[in-house]
């Protein structure tokens, strides 16, 4: 279990450049348009993911800053609960079928790594083959994209938790790719753990983010930065499908 937690940490550090293009406009929404002083009702609007999202200024008594933290804090905290609980679904999804379908979870692990070479290539702009994965996800998020109107515009730490958690179900090959791990894991808590674990390795690029902090920003974001990190995913999904490999034949 533990090397299955540090892997899916590793994935979402090594990918969360591409949780700047997925996540990072509604991070930004969040901390930039609450700068103003609360006693002027300014709202910023933008287009993320199919979702018009309004973020108003702070509510009055609370200092921007402290707004700020709050709102961007509780955003992450729902949507890591969100990859929690896909993680999982999909963890109980693979011990049924271990005990009740007889599929091996050496097999399992064949698919993750597969999955994790993938995602490898798909972070290094090599292959998009992802790009088919995350369409299947597009028919559950039309249903789940409406319950935006109930969070916007984010004015408040509920809705940013409310946000969130919507956001953690958008279509993302990144996050498909790790709930192959999950799905391998055979296990409830387990898969969670995955997911949680994977959840915080994204972290510091969109905290990074929110903070102002370009440096980082600039490296992730970075061709030979990202192609290294690339590289570095294909490398341990080559060395996760042998290990795999031999231990189901």
């Amino acid at each position: 279990m533990s090397l299955d937690v540090f892997s899916a940490f590793i994935i979402g550090l090594l990918g969360s450049g591409h949780c700047l293009a997925m996540c990072g406009g509604i991070t930004t929404l969040l901390t930039s348009a609450i700068n103003k002083p609360s006693n002027l009702p300014t709202t910023k609007e933008s287009l993320q993911g199919d979702i018009p999202v309004n973020v108003t200024s702070a509510p009055s008594g609370c200092s921007p800053q402290a707004s700020r933290l709050n709102l961007v804090f509780l955003y992450h905290v729902g949507r890591i609960a969100s990859y929690c609980l896909i993680g999982a679904i999909v963890g109980f999804t693979g011990s049924i079928a271990a005990k009740n379908v007889g599929l091996p979870i050496a097999g399992l692990r064949l698919v993750a790594a597969l999955f994790l070479i993938l995602l490898g290539l798909y972070i290094g702009q090599w292959l998009l083959w992802l790009n088919k994965i995350e369409s299947l996800g597009k028919g559950l998020w039309r249903y789940l994209s409406p319950l935006a109107k109930h969070v916007i515009p984010v004015d408040t730490p509920k809705k940013a938790l409310g946000l969130g958690a919507l956001w953690g179900w958008l279509p993302c090959g990144l996050v498909y790719s790790t709930l192959t791990w999950a799905l391998a894991s055979g296990s409830i808590l387990t898969g969670a753990a995955i997911m949680l674990c994977f959840g915080l390795g994204t972290l510091p690029a969109l905290i990074a983010l929110s903070l102002g902090i370009d440096s980082i920003k600039n490296l992730l974001v970075n061709k030979v930065f990202r192609k290294m990190m690339a590289i570095s995913l294909i490398t341990y999904g080559i060395y996760s499908f042998v290990v795999a490999y031999q231990v189901m034949f």
